[in-house]
């Protein structure tokens, strides 16, 4: 019990850290020029930005608490609690903005935060046995993610450009569930030593798995004009991969039960309804605001009286002007 209390303790703080995180750099990417679909120089144009470089901050303190979570709870409880990361996002951009966020926006929170509370108390997911996985085992996985990447990374680049942070967002998701996954298994050696990593594939798998998602995060969030929609599928998708891959590869257990089935199903139902919701009623809300800001940032223009002409003098006086001479 108070492993299990250590692990959601530190995913909460995960999920705050990744929330601050998110919103740095999601300001941060629209300060540089956009380099088009996984490419790599976006990383080297953002790491001249101050403010990009304390989001790096908060991502690895961020990673070493998620390394403790997983550490002392299993994938299958963990991922689920890092969905608040949208949460916080949302939470702490209207914090910096200093306004609330608006009704349907505070709806989607609620529903997400109530999905996973529910989730967690009625599947209460057990932690599977710590063994070494082999590198054959994993093969359909890696095929898999090989798979994801050949199919969206051409879609951003070639198809609809209002599609390209969904699509990014979705790869993304994908390739971060695997490193979670990943991450999991390097922890399963800690215990051994710290030099025992180094003499197994996971580490080495991580290490460009990794990256891969962590760029396309970037270019998800250069893609689009706002955080929560490219967000809300990449935590999304992270946390339905990493659930599955728990079940899949590490032998962790959910509650199975008819009940519980029906349950669970409908509160990850109601958490990617409060993401739909929030990604969708984003846009609205930023085009909203931005008017308001650019009405608030143009001057008042003096207007003309239409008894005046461009000269200051009255039709009038033109008139019997113009008819003198």
């Amino acid at each position: 019990m108070v492993f299990l209390l250590v692990a959601v303790t530190a995913a909460l703080a995960t999920a705050f850290c990744y929330g601050v995180s998110a919103v740095l750099e999601q300001r941060s990417v629209h300060q540089v020029a956009e380099r088009g679909v996984f490419a790599p120089r976006l990383l080297v144009d953002l790491a001249r930005r101050p403010l990009w470089l304390a989001s790096i901050v908060a991502t690895v303190i961020g990673a070493a608490l998620q390394a403790l979570a997983l550490h002392f709870g299993p994938l299958a409880l963990v991922q689920p609690i890092l969905v608040l990361d949208l949460l916080f996002a949302v939470l702490i951009s209207s914090a910096l903005r200093r306004t609330a966020p608006d009704r349907v926006m505070f709806a989607g929170v609620v529903f997400c935060t109530v999905g996973v509370a529910v989730f967690l108390v009625v599947s209460q997911p057990t932690a599977g046995a710590e063994t070494v996985v082999s590198l054959a085992t994993v093969l359909p996985l890696a095929i898999l993610l090989g798979a994801v990447l050949a199919i969206c990374l051409p879609w951003a680049k070639f198809g609809p450009r209002t599609a390209r942070p969904l699509v990014l967002g979705l790869a993304c998701g994908v390739c971060n569930g695997v490193a979670a996954f990943l991450l999991k298994l390097v922890t399963f050696s800690l215990a051994q030593g710290f030099a025992e990593p180094l003499e197994q594939w996971p580490l080495y798998a991580l290490a460009v798995v990794g990256p891969v998602g962590f760029l396309l995060n970037m270019e998800a969030f250069q893609a689009g004009t706002l955080i929560a929609p490219a967000l809300a599928v990449i935590t999304t998708v992270t946390a339905l991969v990493s659930i599955g891959i728990g079940y899949l590869w590490l032998n962790e257990n959910v509650a199975s039960g008819p009940a519980d089935v029906v349950t669970e199903v409908a509160s990850l139902a109601a958490m990617t309804a409060g993401i739909a919701m929030l990604a969708h009623r984003a846009p609205a809300v930023a085009r909203e605001r931005a008017a308001a800001t650019e009405a608030a940032a143009t001057p008042p223009q003096a207007v003309a009286s239409p008894a005046f002409c461009s000269a200051g003098r009255p039709e009038a006086q033109r008139a019997r002007e113009g008819t003198a001479e």
